[in-house]
């Protein structure tokens, strides 16, 4: 009898000790596997077929899940004929930057017929995110959703909603992209503006024979929902909203905001935005909107056409037995959106954005700055090649700068000559830090509007503290510029519109509560200025998320050195690492 009392208590006791274990096992980190096999698909769109580049045969792409802190492992094997890359688009790679993806930046591309491993932690970021093709105009259809949830049993900061959607704008060419900007980097045209956008890869009823191929969300009355926009769009900044609905916004780039409420969203290509769609307690008897068109604020041509998914009310038993119900087609609310080029709305919505800068969830901006750089972002021309007629100004070919300097990309990756010190003849370290020519870049534009080629980068010391001033500039034309870093997540401390003012324009910046990102709008005739820590070892590309203008060499990257601790040097590269 003793004994099985002692027993019953020694297990009470051991049980007593494993609870914090089972506890942690609670929170413990997994590792998620897939599989992505690039392949063709046949697919029709506004009564076209074409082949297209798909994972797995879907399009939009298959969706990643993983929990704060999960370890992916993503095996992605090329059965097409083009080289491809993933970028898992604004995860960290903290110290797993062989897995970042940009080609010839961080990677050679994975060949026909070959595989490559993508190997990754998700630290310290919660939240949507998005994957896509980093080579050539390959993202247009290969894309798709990073939903990053919470550690298990950590709530949302927000109301917890009744359903999560992913709403993925994208864009379709009826032509084959590969050749629309092969043709245009050798005439220096630009290349054709894109057929139509997509929700979820539908276009929706306003476009010729694309009724059928509409996306619709189903809602129950008074549920919340939130809705996960991605912009996978290649060329263009987006307005979005729900006809006679408001919006939450709760989340931008995977980090939580102050909620603020908007009929519109402004999302440009690269970024994400959580909304929360509170439903009306009443089933309406009609249906809704949900509309996206672009916000332009360049010259250049755009695709003036809107995608319309539909927001439909589920009907309670009673009223949808009703047979005068059945077959009814209820009227379609349509949403109200900006002018093309509402550029104020633009300036006002980004301003709303603001970190939550709470002790949960704290705005860690870099108080003291180690390192200050002041970057032109814009258009500009190469001289035509002799014995060939161009399409761009004045006979020349169209190319895009930062400082001046426009990106050529190597034949082998970056971060590989860089770990194996084998920079020479791949790049140098002498991007300039500020333009080498001075002028007024929102006012009237210099009489020589050449660029430079080059492959330059930035290098800096680990932990250095950057401060980076972006400032569009009014060369062949002002307009807003999507940039977006690899590696890294920045805040956005000051914008303003017109030339920066080193002077006045730093004692407004908000070191408080900014904006934490990973894709920032430069606005279109003015400057944005961002803040952040470089504690990620490896080579960072910074691009225009307007495809068209990275083609064009609007792009450069940032190599971080190791720092002395272990766990601040970069891991040798993976054995099944592509070669070029």
């Amino acid at each position: 009898m003793m004994s099985s009392q002692i027993r019953v208590v020694l297990f009470a006791l051991s049980a007593l000790w494993l609870l914090p274990e089972i506890a942690f096992a609670k929170h413990a980190a997994i590792t998620r596997h897939y599989k992505f096999d690039i392949k063709m698909k046949n697919v029709t769109r506004l009564c076209q077929s074409k082949s297209i580049v798909t994972v797995n045969g879907q399009f939009p792409g298959p969706r990643i899940i993983a929990r704060e802190g999960d370890h992916l492992v993503i095996k992605v094997v090329n059965h097409v004929q083009y080289n491809v890359t993933l970028h898992w688009h604004g995860i960290r790679q903290l110290r797993s930057g062989w897995a970042d993806g940009p080609a010839y930046i961080t990677q050679c591309p994975i060949q026909t017929g070959q595989s490559y491993v993508y190997n990754f932690t998700v630290t310290g970021q919660r939240g949507t995110l998005f994957w896509h093709a980093h080579i050539s105009w390959l993202r247009v259809t290969l894309y798709g959703p990073i939903v990053i949830l919470p550690k298990r049993h950590v709530s949302y900061p927000f109301l917890q909603p009744f359903k999560e959607v992913p709403i993925i704008f994208g864009e379709w060419w009826k032509a084959d992209t590969e050749t629309l900007i092969s043709q245009a980097l050798q005439t220096g045209a630009a290349p054709n503006i894109s057929d139509a956008y997509t929700i979820n890869g539908l276009p929706g009823p306003s476009y010729n024979c694309s009724a059928k191929d509409t996306f619709k969300l189903n809602v129950k009355p008074g549920k919340t929902y939130l809705l996960q926009l991605i912009n996978a769009a290649l060329n263009d900044e987006l307005f979005f909203s729900v006809a006679n609905h408001t919006l939450t916004v709760v989340e931008a780039d995977a980090v939580y905001v102050k909620p603020f409420k908007t009929q519109i969203v402004l999302i440009s290509p690269g970024q994400t935005t959580n909304v929360l769609l509170r439903a009306k307690f009443k089933a309406p008897s009609t249906t809704f909107a949900m509309s996206a068109r672009p916000y332009s604020s360049g010259p250049a041509a755009f695709d003036n056409t809107t995608t319309t998914g539909i927001l439909e009310y589920e009907k309670s038993p009673s009223s949808a037995s009703n047979s005068n119900n059945k077959n009814k087609k209820l009227p379609l609310l349509q949403a109200v959106l900006p002018k093309f080029n509402d550029s104020s709305f633009a300036m006002k919505f980004n301003k709303k954005i603001r970190s939550l800068a709470n002790a949960k969830f704290p705005a860690n901006v870099p108080k003291k700055v180690d390192r200050r750089f002041f970057f032109t972002v814009g258009l500009g021309t190469l001289p035509c090649p002799k014995n060939q007629t161009c399409q761009g100004p004045n006979n020349t070919k169209l190319a895009a700068s930062v400082n001046n300097v426009s990106f050529v990309q190597p034949d082998i990756a970056i971060l590989q000559a860089h770990f194996f010190n084998k920079a020479k003849g791949v790049f140098t370290t002498n991007f300039p830090a500020n333009p080498l020519i001075k002028f007024n870049y929102t006012g009237t534009p210099p009489s020589n509007i050449m660029v430079n080629n080059g492959t330059k980068v930035v290098a800096l010391p680990f932990n250095t503290r950057v401060e980076l001033v972006m400032q569009d500039t009014s060369i062949i034309g002002a307009e807003s510029h999507p940039l977006h870093l690899h590696g890294f997540n920045f805040f956005v401390v000051g914008r303003g519109i017109g030339n920066f003012n080193p002077k006045k324009d730093p004692a407004k910046f908000n070191l408080v509560d900014p904006a934490e990102r990973n894709t920032v709008g430069v606005p279109s005739g003015g400057w944005v200025a961002i803040r952040f820590l470089a504690d990620n070892p490896g080579v960072w590309f910074m691009h225009c998320h307007l495809e068209v203008h990275t083609s064009w060499g609007l792009k450069m990257a940032w190599v971080v050195n190791d720092g002395k601790g272990r766990k601040q040097k970069l891991p040798p590269p993976p054995s099944d690492l592509p070669k070029c």
